[in-house]
């Protein structure tokens, strides 16, 4: 017999005890004779008293039983069935929301609280996660799993995008994406309208096996002009003199060697107009070669430390105005260790580029240049 089984026969049990369509159990005759003809009415009505009593108390005994298992099947019934989280209950919906995004059960009185919020109509179910999204419990303490380094990275360029100027006029350096025809800077959200978005990388079967996409079209989207220059990033020739607002280079001028890398910062520094911004984000070499001697990518060129990266960008003409780190290293780093599970916990922008992942420089065009 089961727990189900058991608790329920114990109820039905009790309940024969006591009543059968709606009268005592029983061939009970109230007020009738025994041999001895003496009246047993009393008798009758204190046994049955008795017998009520008792259960009532076995069924106040059981009644927690049964609503544990309820909850259970409850809660098994709406896994297996594959509700959707809108369709959960308000009770259901908030602990769904926190052991989802915090990865704990909601605590009290703010799990009582949100859940009469929703009963009211005053929060929704979108809102219930709106809040937790937005906490700085979700952004500080909820961890990325060492294994998901990379979602945390691409998580920290996202932060690093939105941060860069509007421009009317752009161009991204290797910023094919390899499902999407806007590209990658729009991809990852770059915020604002533009009129036009240049997006340079070789022809796909140019590309490492990697990095090949299909070839996709010019196009309008809701940014803005998207236009495509499948060539390598060492020839600006499409760009006019400081015709170009922005220039991002992202995970890409580690692709091409040192020498080439001076010659794509010299054709950005001519297509800038003055005051124009360049933006770059790159491993870091530093911390890389914590993780292994080799390069991390198998078409990777170069990997530069921050000092080297400052530097080139320095000596071909820019002003460095803002240097940052993409997902820091913690005390591991600073004590030149790799600690894969500080690099994935600490995911955003960081002032110790030195001991990041990914170097995030922003530099620009002098306007006094020539």
């Amino acid at each position: 017999m089961t727990e189900v089984q058991r608790a329920v026969g114990g109820e039905r049990h009790t309940a024969a005890l006591t009543m059968h369509d709606g009268q005592p159990a029983g061939p009970v005759r109230t007020g009738s004779r025994t041999s001895t003809g003496t009246r047993t009415g009393s008798a009758t009505e204190t046994a049955t008293r008795s017998a009520t009593e008792t259960g009532a108390g076995v069924l106040a005994r059981v009644t927690p039983q049964l609503r544990r298992i309820e909850n259970r099947v409850r809660r098994e019934f709406v896994r297996r069935i594959g509700i959707s989280y809108h369709q959960l209950p308000p009770r259901a919906a908030v602990r769904m929301a926190y052991t989802v995004l915090l990865r704990r059960e909601p605590d009290e009185p703010a799990w009582t609280e949100q859940t009469d919020a929703m009963v009211a109509g005053l929060l929704s179910h979108d809102d219930i996660v709106d809040r937790i999204r937005c906490s700085s419990e979700f952004r500080t303490h909820v961890a990325v799993a060492p294994h998901n380094l990379h979602v945390a990275l691409h998580a920290s360029r996202c932060e690093f995008i939105i941060g860069l100027p509007p421009a009317r006029r752009i161009v991204d350096l290797g910023g094919g994406h390899t499902t999407d025809a806007r590209g990658a800077l729009v991809v990852l959200g770059y915020p604002y309208e533009f009129d036009e978005l240049v997006i340079v990388d070789l022809p796909p079967d140019d590309r490492h096996p990697l990095y090949r996409s299909d070839r996709f079209d010019d196009s309008d989207t809701a940014s803005g002009r998207v236009r495509y220059e499948y060539r390598s990033m060492t020839d600006l020739s499409f760009a006019a003199d400081a015709s170009v607002d922005l220039v991002y280079s992202g995970q890409s001028i580690e692709h091409v060697t040192e020498s080439d890398g001076d010659v794509v910062l010299a054709e950005v520094r001519r297509a800038l107009v003055p005051g124009g911004t360049i933006a770059i984000d790159t491993p870091n070499g530093r911390v890389c070669r914590m993780q292994q001697d080799a390069l991390i990518d198998p078409d990777h060129k170069v990997e530069y430390t921050l000092e080297e990266l400052v530097a080139k960008v320095e000596s071909a003409g820019f002003e460095v105005t803002s240097v940052r780190g993409l997902n820091w290293g913690g005390p591991a780093a600073v004590a030149g260790h790799f600690d894969q599970t500080a690099l994935a916990r600490y995911t955003g922008l960081y002032a110790d580029a030195a001991n990041c992942y990914l170097l995030a420089m922003v530099a620009r065009k002098p306007f006094a240049a020539g």
